[in-house]
């Protein structure tokens, strides 16, 4: 079963969202919010102006560009110092990903940021910015700033292993945009930077392993709504930098029910007894539907693994399509696909210039 407490943050946040949103409309005298709550896991904000502006000689497309966690994090971490990575070979995370590649992906197969640019005709899948490799056609049809483990919070990166900040994450975005004006020239990045769909997928690491974590470090300082105060003051800055940088489509991502998540279960069920007699999730019951599994992952016991826990040494469930999650925390590459479906109108409204 859920967690109360975690799952109550859910619903509160996401009405804050939706705040923003209209607040950030009225700012911009032109936009639209499209609100989805598909099985209570993403809230989607679209902000500002949806038409896509004229292209130059029909050269830049559209462009997609994300920020956040290992929702959106397609292999960053593999070039940084830092254990929450996905790139273990051979078999465990990406094993349904082509050639059964080890990404970085902390799933077994795609994200839905894969399904979405792959769906909107701009390339297969999501590069991460931190490739040394990446071309400049890569460049400008869209890469990931996120980084598996980060948070809205300043503190979250720092306890999940050095991983990349929010802010950091935006001093990339700034570093990108001066390489493509290097090859493209200024007027040409500033139309790409305003033909780009933004999305922002973070929040989940602030509340799962920052405040109520194992180091609860932020619980000595903040009540819960201090510190959900707190986090909504870094996400209205974060969107406002994006603004300022001239971005007009914004995708915000809201928290899923953290209390449903199987390492959340395990870490406050207080007893083994309790949490190894699990029952299916109501609110999710309809979703369920097909899936066998729902409170534990497919990576090991499915109660803590995650990350470099989840490794060649771990064992894997007999048949991944069973289950809502890869590991402790992250869900499989069918859900993915389920909440990219719930995802695809606002991707029509883009594509559609309304």
């Amino acid at each position: 079963m859920c967690l109360p407490n975690p799952n109550w943050l859910f619903g509160s946040l996401t009405w804050r969202l939706i705040q923003i949103g209209k607040a950030l409309n009225i700012q911009l005298a032109a936009g639209s919010i499209r609100y989805w709550n598909p099985m209570n896991k993403l809230i989607l904000l679209s902000l500002a102006q949806m038409q896509i502006p004229n292209r130059i000689n029909n050269s830049i497309n559209l462009a997609f560009f994300m920020f956040g966690d290992s929702t959106v994090d397609p292999g960053n971490n593999n070039n940084f110092q830092t254990i929450l990575k996905g790139n273990f070979p051979p078999y465990q995370y990406g094993n349904d990903f082509v050639n059964q590649t080890p990404t970085g992906r902390l799933t077994n197969g795609r994200l839905v940021t894969d399904y979405a640019v792959s769906y909107a005709g701009v390339k297969d899948y999501v590069p991460p910015y931190s490739d040394p490799k990446l071309s400049t056609e890569e460049l400008l049809t869209g890469v990931s700033f996120a980084s598996a483990g980060s948070g809205f919070d300043p503190l979250t990166p720092k306890l999940n292993g050095a991983v990349v900040s929010m802010p950091k994450q935006m001093e990339y975005f700034r570093e990108y945009k001066s390489r493509v004006e290097a090859q493209i020239g200024k007027e040409r990045t500033e139309v790409l930077i305003k033909n780009v769909v933004y999305i922002i997928s973070a929040g989940t690491n602030d509340y799962v392993f920052n405040y109520f974590g194992v180091s609860r470090v932020r619980r000595f300082s903040y009540s819960i709504v201090r510190y959900y105060q707190f986090l909504v003051q870094q996400i209205q800055q974060f969107i406002q930098d994006l603004l300022d940088f001239g971005a007009e489509k914004i995708v915000m991502v809201g928290l899923p029910p953290i209390g449903c998540l199987p390492v959340v279960i395990t870490l406050n069920s207080g007893h083994i007894d309790r949490f190894l007699k699990r029952q299916c999730i109501p609110r999710l019951s309809e979703v369920a539907q097909g899936f066998n599994v729902v409170d534990t992952g497919c990576c090991g016991t499915g109660l803590l693994e995650l990350s470099c826990l989840c490794n060649p040494r771990s064992s894997l469930c007999p048949n991944v399509s069973e289950y809502m999650f890869f590991d402790s925390v992250h869900p499989t590459e069918r859900i993915y696909y389920l909440l990219f479906k719930a995802l695809s109108p606002t991707i029509d409204l883009i594509l559609q210039g309304k």
